[in-house]
């Protein structure tokens, strides 16, 4: 780069010199506190049901990842699967209604119908709240099926779910 002599002045230069690193550290704090005003997940699970007991406690039963499914045909057909969803969080500083919503993906990535829940932080920092819904859910394919869970729009962990399809009967070959 050159300069022209009318281009240089006599006199006090002020160069500005930012840094890198200076703004990671304001990412960094920023990040932190937004974690502060965050809920904590606690558990989420499928299972067969789940028991709320007098004093409040749950009783998680018969936790579930996996469905064999069997039929007459080579391929699957749609076939309806029953289990309950449990997602439960600690508040930590998280006041309010917030919004659980859980969005089932296909094993193909295809996005299935969202399934949406309200929730009501209040209490101590331990306090929390659990969802639990008994769920009817048509799988279409065999595969893994995940389930993102979402707390106000955030993404607060993903659950598998696996769907084995296996023909049952004795094969018949047509000639």
């Amino acid at each position: 780069m050159s300069f022209e002599k009318s281009q240089i002045t006599d006199g006090p230069c002020l160069f500005l010199s930012l840094k890198a690193e200076d703004n990671l550290m304001a990412d960094e704090k920023q990040a932190e506190q937004k974690e502060i005003f965050r809920a904590h997940l606690a558990m989420a699970v499928f299972c067969e049901k789940v028991l709320r007991e007098t004093d409040n406690v749950l009783s998680v039963i018969r936790v579930i990842d996996r469905f064999n499914v069997f039929g007459a045909t080579p391929e699957m057909i749609p076939t309806v699967l029953q289990f309950t969803i449990l997602v439960s969080f600690k508040s930590g500083f998280l006041r309010g209604k917030q919004l659980l919503a859980i969005r089932p993906k296909s094993p193909n990535k295809e996005d299935l119908p969202q399934m949406s829940f309200p929730l009501l932080f209040e209490g101590d920092d331990d306090r929390g709240n659990a969802m639990v819904a008994q769920i009817n859910f048509v799988a279409t394919q065999e595969g893994l099926y995940w389930f993102d869970v979402h707390l106000n729009e955030e993404l607060v962990t993903r659950m598998p779910l696996r769907v084995a399809y296996q023909q049952a009967g004795p094969a018949r070959v047509q000639g």
